[in-house]
């Protein structure tokens, strides 16, 4: 999820652990801890596109980086706190709480986490956009309402508690969400007579009432999506695979392991002689039928026996054209 939705899991989480101890000092470490595991983007500045993209949500996003370092920051935390009468052990459990909800958080979204690290299994429930204000508005309101109770009050931790109960409860609702809209998708398939072997679904940006769905069928992908205000049948464009096109490079560790990042979802497309690598899951930069660009692109550039891989650059222009689309087709076809 975006950095503003984690600090406020991790300052809630902080206030439910600690709050009644230390007062605002909870959400202060809570926020932090929960913003701590996004700091392996800072990778992109050492490693090369593929290798920043395998680490982000990795190992800093496991069960086993919450265990590893909680104590280390519990301690840090507590030395710079020593006036207060919270222990060791209750700022590691603050730490190790504000990481451990980070990671199950961003389980929902589409990009997924390692929780498991190092056994290469990404948890994505894709029920969830990166970005989603069902979650995060209501929560910021509770936790500012429980910021101006004193530590004790119980007004307090019912705001904290309320604000945890019902973000949480969203996340279990979007799950349903994406059932219905899976059915739906499916049902439109079987009606067109459309033989595909694998779906996959994720909720459109910023929403949870526009569902985007891709579609395996045997040499192509198809695309499609439905708003739960939609009166008409659904439809689904074509995008065919060209992983021919990859040649003598598809054997390449890079082009293996963005497979493998991509969970087989990608098509390779060849513009003026250059070869480019599609990540199907965040879908197409725009809603328009002719659209060709992808969200997550990587350029293959030839670099003597092996490849360099360059992500194409994104554009404000073309989030602004894209949000205004969602926004229409939000509320139906």
């Amino acid at each position: 999820m975006d950095s503003l939705t984690q600090i406020v899991l991790g300052a809630a989480v902080g206030e439910a652990v600690l709050g009644r101890k230390v007062g605002n000092k909870a959400m202060l470490y809570g926020a932090i801890a929960g913003t701590i595991p996004d700091l392996d983007v800072i990778t992109r500045f050492f490693l090369d596109t593929v290798s920043a993209t395998e680490w982000h949500r990795g190992f800093s996003h496991s069960i086993f980086f919450s265990v590893l370092f909680a104590p280390l920051f519990g301690w840090l935390v507590w030395k710079i706190n020593k006036k207060e009468s919270a222990t060791w052990k209750e700022w590691s459990w603050l730490m190790f709480w504000g990481f451990f909800t980070h990671p199950l958080l961003d389980a929902f979204t589409t990009w997924g986490t390692q929780l498991f690290w190092p056994f290469k299994i990404r948890l994505a429930f894709q029920s969830v956009f990166v970005i989603d204000p069902l979650y995060t508005v209501p929560f910021i309101v509770f936790l500012i309402l429980a910021m101006f109770q004193k530590r004790t009050a119980v007004k307090r931790r019912k705001y904290v508690n309320l604000g945890l109960v019902i973000s949480s409860a969203y996340l279990l609702l979007t799950l349903v969400l994406k059932g219905i809209a899976f059915k739906n998708f499916e049902n439109a398939l079987d009606e067109q007579g459309i033989v595909y072997s694998e779906m996959n679904t994720r909720p459109a940006p910023l929403n949870t009432v526009l569902w985007m769905a891709n579609i395996d069928t045997e040499d192509a992908y198809l695309m499609g999506d439905y708003s739960f205000f939609d009166s008409q049948p659904i439809s689904f464009a074509s995008y065919p695979k060209n992983h021919k096109l990859l040649g003598k490079w598809t054997d390449n560790d890079k082009i293996i392991r963005l497979i493998k990042i991509t969970e087989g979802w990608y098509t390779i497309t060849e513009k003026e002689g250059q070869l480019y690598f599609n990540d199907l899951r965040f879908g197409l930069i725009s809603l328009n039928k002719n659209e060709t660009e992808f969200a997550f692109s990587y350029k293959l550039v030839p670099d003597g026996d092996d490849l360099f891989v360059e992500e194409r650059p994104k554009f404000k222009r073309d989030a602004k054209r894209l949000m205004a689309a969602l926004w229409q087709r939000m509320w139906g076809n």
